[in-house]
Protein backbone atom coordinates (compact mmCIF):
# COMPACT_ATOMS: atom_id res chain seq x y z
CA UNK A 1 0.00 0.00 0.00
CA UNK A 2 1.11 3.56 -0.63
CA UNK A 3 2.27 5.54 2.39
CA UNK A 4 -0.48 8.14 2.70
CA UNK A 5 -1.33 10.97 5.05
CA UNK A 6 -4.26 10.87 7.47
CA UNK A 7 -6.70 11.70 4.69
CA UNK A 8 -5.32 8.85 2.57
CA UNK A 9 -4.93 11.19 -0.37
CA UNK A 10 -1.21 11.87 -0.70
CA UNK A 11 2.11 9.99 -0.64
CA UNK A 12 4.33 10.18 2.44
CA UNK A 13 6.56 12.93 1.02
CA UNK A 14 3.51 15.22 0.70
CA UNK A 15 1.96 14.27 4.04
CA UNK A 16 3.01 17.40 5.96
CA UNK A 17 2.60 21.08 5.18
CA UNK A 18 6.36 21.56 5.54
CA UNK A 19 6.97 18.73 3.10
CA UNK A 20 4.68 20.29 0.51
CA UNK A 21 6.37 23.67 0.97
CA UNK A 22 9.80 22.05 0.59
CA UNK A 23 8.78 20.50 -2.72
CA UNK A 24 7.34 23.79 -3.97
CA UNK A 25 10.54 25.58 -2.94
CA UNK A 26 12.61 23.03 -4.79
CA UNK A 27 10.61 23.55 -7.99
CA UNK A 28 11.44 27.24 -7.69
CA UNK A 29 15.10 26.28 -7.29
CA UNK A 30 14.85 24.12 -10.42
CA UNK A 31 13.54 27.19 -12.25
CA UNK A 32 16.71 29.07 -11.30
CA UNK A 33 18.81 26.10 -12.44
CA UNK A 34 17.01 26.09 -15.78
CA UNK A 35 17.98 29.73 -16.20
CA UNK A 36 21.62 28.87 -15.37
CA UNK A 37 21.84 26.09 -17.94
CA UNK A 38 19.77 28.10 -20.41
CA UNK A 39 22.40 30.84 -20.21
CA UNK A 40 25.19 28.31 -20.73
CA UNK A 41 23.44 26.80 -23.76
CA UNK A 42 22.80 30.25 -25.26
CA UNK A 43 26.48 31.12 -24.78
CA UNK A 44 27.51 27.80 -26.33
CA UNK A 45 25.37 28.32 -29.43
CA UNK A 46 26.88 31.78 -29.80
CA UNK A 47 30.49 30.63 -29.42
CA UNK A 48 30.49 27.13 -30.94
CA UNK A 49 31.92 28.32 -34.26
CA UNK A 50 34.65 30.42 -32.67
CA UNK A 51 37.31 27.75 -32.61
CA UNK A 52 40.27 29.97 -33.49
CA UNK A 53 43.32 27.77 -34.00
CA UNK A 54 41.88 25.08 -31.73
CA UNK A 55 39.88 21.95 -32.61
CA UNK A 56 36.18 21.94 -33.49
CA UNK A 57 33.67 19.63 -31.87
CA UNK A 58 33.77 17.13 -34.73
CA UNK A 59 37.53 16.72 -34.15
CA UNK A 60 37.38 15.92 -30.43
CA UNK A 61 33.96 14.37 -29.76
CA UNK A 62 33.92 10.58 -29.47
CA UNK A 63 30.57 8.82 -29.80
CA UNK A 64 31.20 5.65 -27.71
CA UNK A 65 31.90 7.39 -24.37
CA UNK A 66 29.09 9.86 -24.96
CA UNK A 67 26.65 7.02 -25.64
CA UNK A 68 27.89 5.26 -22.51
CA UNK A 69 27.33 8.41 -20.45
CA UNK A 70 23.85 8.80 -21.87
CA UNK A 71 22.92 5.18 -21.18
CA UNK A 72 24.24 5.40 -17.63
CA UNK A 73 22.34 8.58 -16.80
CA UNK A 74 19.08 7.52 -18.46
CA UNK A 75 19.22 4.19 -16.63
CA UNK A 76 19.97 5.88 -13.32
CA UNK A 77 16.96 8.16 -13.80
CA UNK A 78 14.74 5.11 -14.37
CA UNK A 79 16.22 3.32 -11.36
CA UNK A 80 15.64 6.23 -9.00
CA UNK A 81 12.02 6.26 -10.17
CA UNK A 82 11.79 2.65 -8.99
CA UNK A 83 13.36 3.77 -5.71
CA UNK A 84 10.66 6.38 -5.14
CA UNK A 85 7.98 3.81 -6.00
CA UNK A 86 9.47 1.40 -3.44
CA UNK A 87 9.59 4.21 -0.88
CA UNK A 88 5.89 4.92 -1.38
CA UNK A 89 5.18 1.25 -0.80
CA UNK A 90 7.11 1.43 2.46
CA UNK A 91 9.84 -0.92 1.24
CA UNK A 92 12.89 0.61 2.82
CA UNK A 93 15.46 -2.00 1.71
CA UNK A 94 14.27 -1.95 -1.91
CA UNK A 95 14.26 1.85 -1.90
CA UNK A 96 17.81 1.97 -0.57
CA UNK A 97 18.97 -0.64 -3.08
CA UNK A 98 17.60 1.38 -5.99
CA UNK A 99 19.17 4.57 -4.62
CA UNK A 100 22.55 2.84 -4.24
CA UNK A 101 22.37 1.57 -7.84
CA UNK A 102 21.49 5.10 -8.96
CA UNK A 103 24.56 6.51 -7.21
CA UNK A 104 26.81 3.81 -8.65
CA UNK A 105 25.58 4.62 -12.16
CA UNK A 106 26.06 8.32 -11.44
CA UNK A 107 29.63 7.69 -10.30
CA UNK A 108 30.30 5.70 -13.48
CA UNK A 109 28.90 8.58 -15.54
CA UNK A 110 31.23 10.96 -13.73
CA UNK A 111 34.15 8.66 -14.48
CA UNK A 112 33.41 8.85 -18.21
CA UNK A 113 33.10 12.63 -17.98
CA UNK A 114 36.51 12.89 -16.31
CA UNK A 115 37.92 10.68 -19.08
CA UNK A 116 36.41 13.08 -21.62
CA UNK A 117 38.05 16.10 -20.02
CA UNK A 118 41.43 14.36 -20.06
CA UNK A 119 40.89 13.45 -23.72
CA UNK A 120 39.97 17.02 -24.63
CA UNK A 121 43.03 18.48 -22.92
CA UNK A 122 45.21 15.86 -24.63
CA UNK A 123 43.72 16.95 -27.97
CA UNK A 124 44.61 20.56 -27.23
CA UNK A 125 41.14 21.69 -26.11
CA UNK A 126 41.54 23.57 -22.84
CA UNK A 127 39.77 26.55 -21.28
CA UNK A 128 42.36 28.85 -22.87
CA UNK A 129 42.38 27.33 -26.36
CA UNK A 130 39.39 29.10 -27.88
CA UNK A 131 35.97 30.54 -27.08
CA UNK A 132 34.43 27.24 -28.21
CA UNK A 133 36.52 25.00 -25.95
CA UNK A 134 36.07 27.41 -23.06
CA UNK A 135 32.26 27.38 -23.17
CA UNK A 136 32.23 23.65 -23.94
CA UNK A 137 34.27 22.76 -20.85
CA UNK A 138 32.37 25.27 -18.73
CA UNK A 139 29.02 23.77 -19.72
CA UNK A 140 30.13 20.16 -19.26
CA UNK A 141 31.96 21.03 -16.07
CA UNK A 142 28.91 22.74 -14.59
CA UNK A 143 26.80 19.65 -15.24
CA UNK A 144 29.56 17.45 -13.85
CA UNK A 145 29.71 19.51 -10.65
CA UNK A 146 25.96 19.13 -10.28
CA UNK A 147 26.31 15.35 -10.61
CA UNK A 148 29.13 15.35 -8.04
CA UNK A 149 26.94 17.32 -5.63
CA UNK A 150 24.10 14.89 -6.33
CA UNK A 151 26.27 11.91 -5.42
CA UNK A 152 27.20 13.48 -2.08
CA UNK A 153 23.59 14.47 -1.44
CA UNK A 154 22.34 10.96 -2.22
CA UNK A 155 24.81 9.42 0.22
CA UNK A 156 23.64 11.78 2.98
CA UNK A 157 20.01 10.82 2.31
CA UNK A 158 20.84 7.12 2.46
CA UNK A 159 22.54 7.63 5.82
CA UNK A 160 19.47 9.46 7.12
CA UNK A 161 17.13 6.70 5.93
CA UNK A 162 19.33 4.09 7.63
CA UNK A 163 19.24 6.01 10.92
CA UNK A 164 15.65 7.28 10.92
CA UNK A 165 13.76 4.97 8.58
CA UNK A 166 11.06 6.13 6.18
CA UNK A 167 9.46 9.16 7.81
CA UNK A 168 7.66 12.11 6.23
CA UNK A 169 10.94 14.04 6.49
CA UNK A 170 13.25 11.42 4.95
CA UNK A 171 10.65 10.60 2.27
CA UNK A 172 10.38 14.29 1.43
CA UNK A 173 14.15 14.65 1.12
CA UNK A 174 14.39 11.49 -0.98
CA UNK A 175 11.66 12.66 -3.34
CA UNK A 176 13.26 16.09 -3.76
CA UNK A 177 16.57 14.39 -4.50
CA UNK A 178 14.88 12.30 -7.19
CA UNK A 179 13.55 15.50 -8.80
CA UNK A 180 17.08 16.88 -8.82
CA UNK A 181 18.43 13.70 -10.39
CA UNK A 182 15.74 13.72 -13.10
CA UNK A 183 16.63 17.35 -13.80
CA UNK A 184 20.28 16.41 -14.37
CA UNK A 185 19.09 13.73 -16.78
CA UNK A 186 17.00 16.23 -18.75
CA UNK A 187 19.95 18.65 -18.94
CA UNK A 188 22.16 15.84 -20.23
CA UNK A 189 19.66 15.01 -22.97
CA UNK A 190 20.01 18.62 -24.18
CA UNK A 191 23.82 18.35 -23.96
CA UNK A 192 23.80 15.07 -25.86
CA UNK A 193 21.44 16.36 -28.55
CA UNK A 194 22.58 19.94 -29.11
CA UNK A 195 26.27 19.78 -28.24
CA UNK A 196 27.49 16.28 -29.08
CA UNK A 197 25.21 15.11 -31.89
CA UNK A 198 25.06 18.54 -33.50
CA UNK A 199 28.81 18.91 -33.13
CA UNK A 200 29.51 15.57 -34.82
CA UNK A 201 27.49 16.44 -37.91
Amino acid sequence: MLKMNNNNTQPLEYSTEQGRMNILGFWIFIGAEIMLFGTLFASYFTLETRTGSGPAGAEIFELPPVLAETLLLLTSSFIIGLGIHAMRLGRKKAMMTFFIITLILGAAFLGFEIYEFIHYVHEGASLQTSAFTSILLTTLGTHGLHVTFGLAWGIVILIQVIKRGLTPQTANKSFIFSLYWHFLDVVWIFIFSFIYLKGMM
